[in-house]
């Protein structure tokens, strides 16, 4: 991941159609509090996934974000590499997504975002989100792999002890934001602070 000098610290974040509506929503919560502006795309899909899974109005999931854009706008400034980011987070990310990703295609402003950060090697995390996968899906895995980004299903710890769906969630979207060096302040990690005893090196 090539390191970027800005003034202000960016991060774009993805919702895409896949179930896991609210992994992009927990990703712009815990991003409001650390001073990182957030570049939001919602796809249409995502918009009908919201009603189904979220009780959240539109305008409160945009509301969380620092701008929001449409997907059809592909003028927009995360659609040019010219425009600093520290990368994108695609929070859920459908396969129709991660198919478009795979093959550059740049068909909405959410995908051209993403085609932007492979190209000039920013961080990019698809938190990819389908079960059971055929070979097609995973190809278009190893394809985005070799093209510099992260593939990351919203698998569970099971040794965090997890005991609603709301800690399931935080915990994967706080271990995706990992990936771009960010912490979040309060999670909980094996053999620091998580109540897991840690082996010491001999000495």
């Amino acid at each position: 991941m090539r390191l970027l000098n800005m003034k202000t610290r960016r991060i774009i974040i993805g919702i895409s159609g896949a179930s896991g509506f609210i992994y992009g929503v927990r990703a712009l919560e815990l991003l409001k509090p650390m001073g990182i502006e957030t570049h939001l795309v919602v796809s249409k899909v995502a918009q009908i996934t919201r009603t189904h899974e979220t009780a959240l109005a539109k305008d409160q999931v945009e509301a969380l974000a620092s701008i929001v854009y449409p997907i059809d706008d592909i003028g927009a400034a995360i659609a040019s590499g010219a425009f600093k980011t520290m990368g994108m987070l695609v929070a859920p990310c459908s396969m129709h997504t991660l198919s478009s990703i795979a093959s550059s295609a740049g068909n909405n402003l959410l995908t051209r975002a993403a085609d932007v950060v492979l190209k000039e090697r920013r961080r990019l995390v698809l938190m990819v989100r389908e079960t059971p996968l055929h070979l097609g899906h995973l190809r278009n895995m190893t394809c985005v792999t070799e093209m510099g980004g992260v593939i990351y299903p919203p698998v569970p710890a099971m040794y965090q002890h997890i005991q609603t769906i709301d800690d399931m969630v935080t915990y994967s979207v706080a271990r995706a934001l990992d990936l771009f060096d960010l912490d979040v302040p309060g999670l909980s990690r094996w053999g620091e602070d998580s109540g897991l005893s840690s082996r010491k090196l001999a000495t």
